[in-house]
């Protein structure tokens, strides 16, 4: 389907661009946060088997993973605050203006590799932009299977909010398991600033990690599609699609 989103740019819903991580119950799934793999099993009771391979009449699976440590998800700042407060309440609309860049992170005297505000700031400048999706050089596949943990994964440097704020960047996805150091005595300080808590919170803000962004995307302006299932929790598994935007010939 063809969407004019204004008189002369229009997206084709037919050729998205899909930038999350599939689930799959088997140890090459991405993981973080010291969780085991994700696992689908059938469902065994009085006599049923929820699997046609084993002779059942249906597939009817039991699923255990974790939103967090599992691959794509978007999580609102209920991550972080004593309210329970569900993503899916952040989430009132579907379709953004999102600008999709790459950044190569630095890396520290101690070995980190952090994205600093300055390489963000050439790289956006004079786009304006709900979204913001970071993807972090070098880009290899291994992003889809591999374990996170304790691997001490780039993140980004709190400086980064002030870019975002300027912009009026309302979603952030970045390919790493978490905008902040794996291990920071639990401060985050990233998430709280972003999200301004506990002052003024800002409660229509996400962010979506562990994207992955192929190579034959580029990097530029797109219309993002962010799909969160909706798990009442702080956090769900999501699919954010990017489409080009194509300008109409006159």
């Amino acid at each position: 389907m063809i969407f004019y989103f204004n008189q002369k740019q229009f997206i084709d819903t037919s050729l998205a661009l899909d930038i999350s991580m599939p689930l799959s119950a088997n140890s090459d799934n991405p993981r973080a946060w010291y969780v085991d793999e994700p696992r689908m099993e059938p469902v065994r009771a009085n006599g049923f088997i929820g699997s046609v391979l084993e002779g059942g009449a249906v597939n009817f699976r039991d699923i255990y993973f974790n939103p967090h440590g599992h691959g794509t998800h978007t999580e609102s700042y209920g991550h972080i605050s004593e309210e329970f407060y569900p993503v899916s309440e952040a989430i009132n609309e579907y379709f953004y203006g999102a600008t999709l860049i790459s950044v190569e992170p630095r890396i520290l005297p101690n070995g980190d590799r952090v994205v600093f505000a300055d390489q963000l700031n050439s790289l956006v400048k004079g786009a304006f932009s709900d979204a913001i999706i970071i993807r972090t050089l070098p880009n290899d596949s291994l992003k889809l299977t591999r374990n996170y943990s304790g691997t001490n994964p780039c993140y980004f440097d709190l400086e980064v909010v002030k870019v975002l704020n300027q912009m009026g960047v309302k979603h952030f996805l970045v390919d790493t398991p978490s905008v902040d150091r794996e291990e920071d005595g639990g401060a985050l300080v990233f998430h709280h600033a972003f999200w301004n808590y506990p002052n003024f919170v800002r409660k229509d803000r996400t962010i979506t990690e562990l994207v992955f962004v192929s190579d034959e995307i580029l990097d530029g302006q797109y219309i993002l599609e962010l799909q969160v299932a909706h798990f009442v929790n702080d956090a769900a598994p999501s699919r954010p699609l990017l489409y080009s935007i194509n300008e109409k010939k006159d």
